[in-house]
């Protein structure tokens, strides 16, 4: 891993991806809108021993990645990873979001990742060689209410990553794709991120810190030959879709997603709003990796013992989805 591409490295799990690319020595070209969480990001990768490259881009804007990618490979050489990380989002019930926000959500969380897909193919392709890691979310294969946007494009990002696994195996192609699947993440998008909740956004436990996923993506990025990664407590989401099916879950989440994604006692007095402009483009402040909710974090174990119903419904998907592959595998026989 010489040269990383990293989309929306200015803060959160992008930055932390770059941080830890940094880490390594890599060459870094860092993409995102806003130019003082890019700067800060640079500073980062260059302490921590790398060579960065900041790039102010729109993911939304499917010319303005194509000449990221030609500048990163003019000044830093040839890309040998692309990370897609940028995304938007609209905290709100369905109702209250606008055609055009929800347009706004779709460029960017999901055609953003084509867009630097389809970048990341044009040169990697003729070299065959390369590696496209999507960050995705147990979202991607399980909604929940007040962030229909959000899980609609994640959705469509693990499918056109399929697809395009898919084609790439069938044309024995050097280039890999993988996907990493993540759960709640303590990031800057809660103080970000456009809300029309009566109460602060928050992520929905359990929460984990924005470096346990980075050490997850470049895992993947090291090893991309698995279809996908999960990480932390998001396989729980997977086998509750693909075991229990519709109806207990959507019952459940009913009943307690409205309350696990909100916080009356969250003191945030830099809540932005970033879905059209950066919450760190001029005159904004840098947000890092991390948001603010450090105090709670907390493991799975504890979740889990305060969640009885939805860890029974979990042990009941995998004994379903158990049988079903039994079942499967009697059938081939």
């Amino acid at each position: 891993m010489n040269v990383v591409v990293v989309t929306g490295a200015s803060a959160g799990v992008g930055r932390a991806v770059a941080r830890a690319c940094g880490r390594r020595g890599a060459k870094v070209a860092l993409l995102a809108r806003g130019r003082v969480g890019l700067e800060a990001a640079a500073r980062d990768v260059r302490g921590a021993g790398g060579t960065p490259l900041v790039i102010p881009v729109d993911v939304a804007d499917h010319e303005q990645v194509e000449q990221a990618a030609a500048r990163t490979e003019a000044e830093l050489g040839p890309i040998d990873v692309w990370i897609n990380t940028a995304f938007a989002t609209v905290f709100a019930p369905f109702e209250e979001i606008s055609p055009a926000e929800y347009r706004r959500v779709t460029d960017v969380t999901y055609l953003g990742y084509v867009h630097g897909t389809m970048a990341a193919l044009r040169c990697m392709r003729p070299r065959d060689r390369g590696v496209v890691v999507q960050v995705g979310s147990a979202l991607a294969y399980r909604g929940i209410p007040l962030q229909s946007a959000y899980c609609g494009a994640k959705h469509a990002i693990q499918g056109f990553n399929e697809s395009l696994r898919c084609e790439l195996l069938h044309e024995r192609s050097g280039v890999r794709t993988t996907m990493v699947q993540l759960p709640a993440i303590n990031t800057p998008q809660f103080s970000w991120a456009l809300s029309r909740l009566p109460q602060h956004p928050q992520p929905m436990p359990p929460i984990y810190q924005p470096e346990v996923a980075a050490e997850a993506v470049l895992h993947a990025a090291d090893h991309p030959r698995r279809r996908e990664y999960w990480v932390g407590g998001s396989t729980v989401g997977t086998l509750l879709a693909n075991a229990v099916g519709a109806g207990a879950l959507d019952h459940y989440l009913a009943r307690n997603a409205y309350a696990a994604q909100q916080n009356d006692s969250v003191d945030d007095p830099n809540q932005a709003e970033n879905l059209w402009t950066p919450a760190d483009g001029p005159g904004g402040r840098d947000y890092g990796a991390r948001g603010v909710f450090d105090a709670k974090e907390r493991s799975p174990q504890a979740w889990a013992s305060r969640h009885r119903a939805a860890l029974a419904l979990t042990t009941a998907a995998a004994a379903g989805l158990s049988a079903l592959l039994r079942i499967r595998r009697g059938t081939r026989r």
